[in-house]
């Protein structure tokens, strides 16, 4: 839910009266006009004064000359699976022809072209970029997959895809958007609603979040799924797979089936958007009390299995944090990895996408605004105590728990030759090291993700193909990783150890 304060005021205008003219089986025509509301068409009547008409045409004007306009006018989602089909179809073909055209072109010059280097070319990877982008869905899950659980290995050119997908997906047009709402709320919605920002304030992998404010005075954020990508993910993930195998964008020896799998798997949960409201109702009710935190009310009246609604809750990106000061910066990033040590040990339910755009800060309040409970997974306890065992095991320097815990894991595989393993051994001791240090930590200096990423990439070439992680624990280390990530960003200094050990002999810390 990205950037969600980035509505602009002056988009909102009031909903018209007569919305309880809408009809399902065939809709009033949206009059958006540039202005970002709704307002459901008028009957037949006398013609509007001359001053009115030159009144709106300004207005339009005023806001066509925003610079934004052409990005916010949003580009329809395909819906339909043929659609979806030919759009991907199309981009295979597209790169398919631009490879044999510059093939030709390298044996012209009397060189023997590379396949790789013929497919990754600029215009191949924008392509395929921008067709994976319009398609979001299942292609977006899979791209924010591979992105943070192995980016490390992928070539910079996939890498850069898969950055541009985790990021945001464009946003579907008004027309679409009315579309999709007339056909989840019931005849007359527009009516209970004093305004309804048709412009989106955050676009992502399977909807985008509207502000809307109720004749009560409630504000309202509005999550909107993209129409067709409930019933395409399974054709979807089998073709954005055949996709990336035949544009030889993966590594060689790289196992797609498993991400291909857990893609399908979360893309299925988490369009379930009551499923989701259940999660947020959860969470509001665990941190219920707690100051540090705030969590969107779920407003059940409003939602259904497409159109999620909660209470509007103010904040600015996470980011931002960065520039407050260093008791601040550390407050925030320990409050949240002190959560997800919680969800992890004591809640039983994590959710599990580290995206920052997931949190927002309330700097009047003082407190965290969490957002996007689409990914909560249950934490099966069995998971929970094996990384309560590893994280004993790395505090306690002992080398051989860790081997042994490493193949519960399934970083080590039976099939591991016993060089490689003893190189994964020693990438874990990196981090345990640091672990290990007592007081705070500072964490943007530890440069982990570098080293890291220089060893792995050295296995890589050195023949290693990892084994697929269990997708629960990749989920976990996903979101520890993620945590990392963000108090990195906001250069925090944190007591790693001191707040891990507190969950590590009981239940619950003091």
């Amino acid at each position: 839910m990205r950037n969600l304060m980035a509505g602009a005021p002056g988009s909102m205008v009031t909903g018209a009266t007569g919305a309880d003219r809408v009809r399902r089986a065939r809709p009033d025509p949206v009059s958006v006009r540039h202005r970002g509301h709704f307002a459901a068409s008028r009957p037949r009547g006398p013609r509007r004064s001359m001053s009115r008409v030159r009144m709106q045409r300004d207005e339009a004007r005023v806001t066509n000359e925003d610079t934004e306009d052409a990005r916010r006018a949003g580009v329809p989602v395909p819906s339909g699976r043929l659609a979806r089909l030919a759009r991907l179809g199309s981009t295979g073909a597209g790169v398919a022809g631009r490879v044999a055209a510059g093939g030709l072109a390298e044996l012209g010059r009397g060189r023997r072209p590379q396949l790789r280097d013929l497919v990754l070319t600029p215009g191949n990877v924008r392509r395929v970029t921008d067709q994976l982008a319009e398609m979001r869905g299942a292609a977006m899950k899979l791209g924010q997959l591979l992105s943070m659980d192995a980016g490390e290995v992928l070539p910079p050119e996939l890498a850069a895809i898969m950055a541009r997908l985790r990021a945001e997906a464009d946003a579907m047009p008004p027309a679409q958007l009315r579309r999709v709402l007339d056909r989840e709320w019931p005849r007359g919605w527009l009516s209970t609603f004093a305004r309804f920002d048709v412009h989106p304030v955050a676009a992502a992998s399977i909807g985008q979040v509207h502000r809307a404010w109720l004749k009560d005075g409630r504000a309202l954020a509005i999550k909107v799924q993209y129409p067709g990508v409930a019933a395409s993910i399974d054709s979807d993930v089998a073709n954005v797979g055949a996709l990336l195998r035949i544009s030889g964008l993966l590594p060689r020896g790289f196992d797609l089936a498993p991400y291909l799998a857990e893609a399908r798997a979360q893309l299925h949960a988490e369009t379930d958007y009551m499923a989701e409201g259940a999660h947020l109702a959860r969470f509001a009710d665990v941190l219920a009390g707690d100051d540090r935190f705030a969590v969107p009310e779920y407003v059940a009246s409003f939602s259904t299995g497409s159109v999620l609604s909660m209470s509007f809750m103010e904040g600015a990106p996470i980011e931002s944090v960065a520039e407050a000061s260093q008791a601040v910066r550390d407050r925030v990033a320990r409050d949240l990895i002190d959560l997800t040590l919680r969800e992890l040990f004591v809640f039983g339910w994590m959710q599990t996408d580290p995206n920052f755009a997931n949190y927002r800060w309330d700097a009047e309040a003082g407190r965290i605004v969490l957002l996007d409970f689409g990914a909560t997974r249950r934490i099966d306890p069995a998971t929970a105590d094996l990384h309560r065992r590893l994280l004993i095991a790395a505090l306690d320097g002992d080398r051989d728990r860790l081997r042994a815990l490493a193949g519960e894991v399934g970083v080590i595989g039976p099939d591991t030759p016993a060089g490689h393993a003893d190189r994964i051994l020693d990438m874990a001791e990196i981090a345990c090291a640091e672990l290990r240090r007592t007081g705070p930590l500072d964490i943007a200096t530890l440069d982990l993700p570098r080293r890291l990423q220089a060893e792995a990439i050295a296995l890589a070439e050195d023949g290693l193909v990892p084994p697929p992680l269990p997708m629960e624990a990749l989920h976990v280390q996903r979101k520890i990783a993620g945590m990392y990530l963000l108090a990195a960003r906001l250069r925090a200094r944190v007591p790693v150890r001191e707040m891990v050990e507190g969950y590590l002999g009981r239940a619950e810390p003091d």
